[in-house]
Parts: structure tokens; C-alpha cells; sequence
């Protein structure tokens, strides 16, 4: 029975080909459970990283190498035709340096993110995933270049073939090399980091994501917009998180009724309520309550005060209005709304007293 051929090969030749795959997973599998059991507790012991990340780099490589090298050796207990081993031998090839180039993209990774994940103070590194996907994108490009080359494939001469149509290519391609150097710009020049709030074409919102080729921004309506990076870079940015307070400006109009003493007893009365309200800086500099315009129907008081970092803008601005309402009817303080008065001049004399009867008429 096992002497029956299958495809040129007998069935006793396809059993043991099969048992050296079956083999290789078994090895795998084995290889998880002590790397689980034994490995893994003897290395989080150690105090240096540097073991976790080495063996979290290697560990997926390996194991594929393991049924890379099983399934090697089944095919080759089996008889082909010589085109067809030469098609493995050069996939095989390929498969191995991809799988090295695996394992070097793990431990850059791994590297990264222990040693520059986190800034100095201890919060995350923003600029992370941009470095690392560009860095990743750089081992990637290499490690293909090297499997092609493995293969016999000439590089020079395949980019020479490519040069013509890599002019049509490269126009078609060009807002995608824009948006790269547009990402490798936001990088280098930092005007903003993941997880800021920035202002740019009109839109602001909070940064959720800075990739190679756009940058995703969370709007106040909940709503992620994309922006190509070159864009970005080419627009006027407010990184509105790096500011290290909020000016706010009210402009409070009084009517023309309201006595010098009661116009100053209101300048008093905008310098002190930065004390009564939360998150808003009472340092003598930063309120500024001026006495400023005569408008048609106000005496307008122009009142500057600034809400630290990290306060409710909304809240705050609402609290200190608040307060600048209470404060105002509590001193009697009357604030203008747009009034008009008219003057009617009547023409002739009254009869029974008279006198002029042109003496206007005063009406609100």
C-alpha cells in the first residue's frame, strides 16, 4: 500500500513528508508552552528590559523559521520537476531574509518604545507612532530590496527599467511624496503633538493621529477629520494646548446715567471677582478692566482676565459672566440696552396761553 504512487511519488514518501510538518508544529507548539511556563518567568525577574524586548523580537520569528525548515524538508523528500524546486528554492530565499527583516523590525520597535516612548517626566512620547511607522517603513523597504536581491533580481537594472515610468509615476505620485515630507516635517519641526488641540483651515479639534501620509483631527462634534500632512504644513497652525493661559475679553456696557463714583466702583468690582471665580489668574497683570468707549447708548467698560491651563473654557467663562451679573445688580450698577430719543418740533402758537408751542417734546 505504501508503495502506491501520488503524483509521481509514493504514498510512504507523502507520509513522512507529512510527518515533518506535523513535527515542526509539534516543535512549535512545544517551544510556546516553555517559553510560557519556564522562559517568560525567568526573564520578568530581571530588572533590565532589555531581555523582554530581545525575546519578544525573536520568539514569532523563530517559530516560523521552525516551519519554514519543516516544511523545507517535506518538500524536499518529495520528487518535483526541476522548474518547480528551483520556484521554491527562491521563494524560500525570500521567506528568509523577510523573516529576519521581521525580527530586526520587532527589536526596533521594541527599542523604541522602551527607550523613547516616554518622555523624561514620565508621560508618553507623542511623536511615537510617527517615528516608529517611518522607521518600520525603512527596515521594510530594506529587507525587500535585500530578499530581491537574494533571487538573482538586479536592483540597478530594475530601477533603470522602472526610470521611465517612474517619471509618469512619480508626477502621479506626487501629492503622496508631499504628504511624506509633510509628515517627516511635522516630526523634525514639532508644531503640534498627538493628543493636542490645534487650530488649522478653519478647523480645530484635538490631534488623534499623525500618519505618513495625513493627520486625523477629533472635532468638538465628535467627528475625525482627515488633512493631507502637506497641507498641514503649508497652513498657519495655533497649537491651542501649548498655550499657557486663555485670554478672554468682555465687553460690558452701562447706561449714560451711571455717576464717575459708580463707573469706578464697577472697575473695582471686575478686579476682585477673579478671586471669587475658579481657574481664573489673579495676578494683578492679568486683569484689566478699562473704562474705554462712549457708543450711542453705553458706557462701555472693556474687561480682560485670563483662564489658567487646564480650566474649563466654556465653564469658566460662564461662571465669571455669572458673577459680573450677581455683582453688578447687587451695587446697582444698570446695564444699557440700544435706546433712542426722539425730538418733535410743532410749528405755530398755542392760542390759549400764548406762547410758542414749538418748545419740544420729549419722549423716550
Amino acid at each position: 500500500m505504501f508503495e502506491k504512487e501520488i503524483l509521481g511519488n509514493s504514498l510512504l514518501t507523502w507520509c513522512i513528508s507529512f510527518l515533518f510538518i506535523l513535527g515542526a508544529v509539534i516543535i512549535v507548539k512545544l517551544l510556546t508552552l516553555f517559553n510560557k511556563k519556564v522562559f517568560k518567568s525567568f526573564i520578568s525577574r530581571t530588572s533590565n528590559h532589555l531581555d523582554d524586548i530581545i525575546f519578544y523580537s525573536i520568539e514569532p520569528p523563530i517559530k516560523f523559521a521552525i516551519l519554514l525548515l519543516g516544511i523545507w524538508i517535506a518538500i524536499h523528500k518529495l520528487v518535483y520537476p526541476d522548474n518547480f524546486v528551483k520556484i521554491v528554492d527562491n521563494a524560500y530565499r525570500i521567506l528568509i531574509v523577510l523573516n529576519v527583516t521581521w525580527f530586526f523590525a520587532r527589536l526596533f520597535g521594541g527599542l523604541l518604545q522602551e527607550y523613547w516612548g516616554r518622555r523624561s517626566d514620565g508621560h508618553p512620547n507623542k511623536m511615537m507612532p510617527v517615528v516608529k511607522r517611518i522607521i518600520l517603513v525603512i527596515v521594510w523597504i530594506i529587507g525587500i530590496v535585500m530578499a530581491l536581491s537574494n533571487v538573482g533580481v538586479n536592483i540597478s537594472a530594475l530601477l533603470g527599467t522602472l526610470g521611465i515610468g517612474g517619471i509618469a509615476f512619480a508626477l502621479a505620485a506626487q501629492d503622496t511624496v508631499k504628504n511624506i515630507f509633510g509628515a517627516f516635517t511635522i516630526f523634525t519641526d514639532k508644531p503640534f503633538s498627538i493628543g493636542d488641540t490645534i487650530q488649522v483651515n478653519g478647523l480645530e479639534g484635538t490631534v488623534v493621529d499623525v500618519g505618513v501620509r495625513s493627520t486625523k483631527i477629533l472635532g468638538y462634534d465628535r467627528r475625525i477629520t482627515t488633512l493631507p500632512n502637506y497641507k498641514i504644513t503649508d497652513a498657519s497652525i495655533v497649537n491651542i494646548s501649548s498655550e499657557p493661559m486663555r485670554r478672554m475679553t468682555v465687553k460690558i456696557g452701562l447706561t449714560y446715567d451711571t455717576p464717575p463714583s459708580k463707573m469706578k466702583e464697577a472697575l473695582d468690582i471686575l478686579r476682585a471677582l477673579p478671586q471669587k471665580v475658579d481657574n481664573v489668574s489673579t495676578h494683578p497683570s492679568d486683569i484689566t478692566p478699562n473704562f474705554t468707549d462712549y457708543t450711542d447708548w453705553a458706557l462701555v467698560i472693556t474687561y480682560y482676565y485670563y483662564i489658567v491651563k487646564g480650566g474649563d473654557i466654556l465653564k469658566v467663562s460662564s461662571d465669571m459672566n455669572m458673577a459680573i451679573l450677581e455683582s453688578f445688580n447687587k451695587a446697582g450698577l444698570n446695564f444699557a440696552f440700544p435706546t433712542q430719543t426722539v425730538y418733535l418740533e410743532k410749528e405755530g402758537t398755542d392760542e390759549n396761553t400764548n406762547k410758542p408751542d414749538d418748545i419740544p417734546e420729549v419722549k423716550p
